[in-house]
């Protein structure tokens, strides 16, 4: 439970259908960590996100824990989105913590309690197709599905998960949540991430870079020919595609179309620039397709991809390459496919698999 609305109607429903439940919060960081403004911010990991999951669990008659992952967390998720943005990549730091982090307390804790099943706030669902296999299913309110941050997810982890909000809109949680008088109906929601409290990651690294006597990689602005257009603070500061916060005058609109941390430099230029109709994606979860044959690459099959989490799927064909990733072709240009970022294989609204953009 994060303190929200969404996992609250969760318990709440689970109570109703005969389940016994057990209410537990993930304190994940800590304000003095990650900085930002502790007042404006009403997200997880503060004492009121702790305060509200108490009241609701009160209300249901369930019990209640707070496991403290602040240190695993921080190794995991949050050096490594550093590191990344350092690598001149842009990382998605929900997908590691769920595939890394969050499902393995979840369930060891569940273990110890001695719970068959764990459940979630994911607008996403959970079932078994035809070949056995548990898989990952879109929310039906699209304009908050989460399956493509879930993708990470094991086939033992998804058989004993459950995501009751899956066929839900977010407008029929809040009724549920108002009709029973829970704590959080009106709680306002946050779908960014969750340790850069203020929204601003730069803020984010520019604080940790201090703070951890880390030198960002400074150095020089460049056309595609080359030409040195303006200097900048740090390769960490830029994402493939950015046209604001360049801090250079053009007559034409200029966008990010390469980082190089190596010598510093940022490559910008026309959105032409930033198109592109093939990707390879590394470290492929199977999630309702049978993995390959270890010794055989993927066979190629036809899908839609998505790229990021606000990206509408895309008809592609992809197919195995020899280091067992995806190469992905699309059937028209994509803007901006971004190192580091998720590429999620769906057919309709079921998620085949996944991986990272290479």
């Amino acid at each position: 439970m994060s303190g929200g609305v969404d996992s609250s109607v969760t318990a709440f429903l689970l109570k109703e259908q005969g389940y016994e439940v057990v209410g537990a919060h993930m304190k994940l960081w800590d304000y003095v960590d990650v900085g930002g403004d502790i007042h404006r911010d009403g997200r997880c990991c503060g004492l009121d996100s702790i305060t509200d999951c108490r009241f609701v669990c009160d209300r249901i008659g369930a019990p209640f824990y707070v496991l403290n992952l602040s240190e695993p967390f921080k190794k995991t998720v949050i050096e490594n989105f550093v590191a990344e943005y350092s690598a001149g990549r842009t990382p998605n730091p929900c997908v590691r913590c769920n595939s890394e982090v969050k499902w393995d307390a979840f369930l060891a804790k569940a273990d110890e309690l001695g719970c068959a099943q764990i459940a979630t706030g994911h607008y996403a669902s959970v079932d078994i197709g035809e070949n056995g296999r548990y898989r990952i299913r879109k929310g039906i309110d699209s304009t908050r599905d989460q399956s493509y941050v879930l993708w990470g997810l094991g086939q033992e982890a998804l058989s004993r998960t459950l995501m009751p909000l899956g066929g839900l809109t977010k407008a029929e949680v809040r009724d549920i949540a108002r009709k029973h008088d829970l704590r959080t109906a009106e709680k306002a929601e946050s779908r960014e991430i969750c340790f850069v409290a203020d929204d601003d990651y730069r803020r984010f690294l520019r604080e940790y870079a201090e703070k951890h006597d880390v030198a960002f990689h400074a150095g020089e602005i460049v056309d595609e020919s080359g030409n040195k257009l303006g200097e900048h603070d740090g390769t960490e500061l830029f994402t493939i595609g950015q046209r604001k916060g360049l801090g250079l005058s053009h007559p034409t609109p200029l966008y990010v179309q390469k980082i190089e941390p190596q010598c510093g430099r940022v490559v910008v230029g026309d959105d032409s620039g930033v198109l592109s109709r093939e990707l390879v994606a590394e470290r492929i979860n199977w999630v309702s397709m049978t993995p390959p044959d270890e010794t055989a690459n993927a066979a190629s099959f036809a899908c839609e991809v998505k790229i990021r989490y606000q990206h509408q799927p895309a008809r592609a064909e992809a197919a195995g390459v020899p280091a067992g990733g995806l190469r992905v072709t699309f059937e028209s240009d994509q803007r901006a496919v971004t190192p580091g970022q998720s590429a999620v294989f769906y057919h309709g609204d079921v998620v085949l698999a996944g991986g990272v953009i290479a």
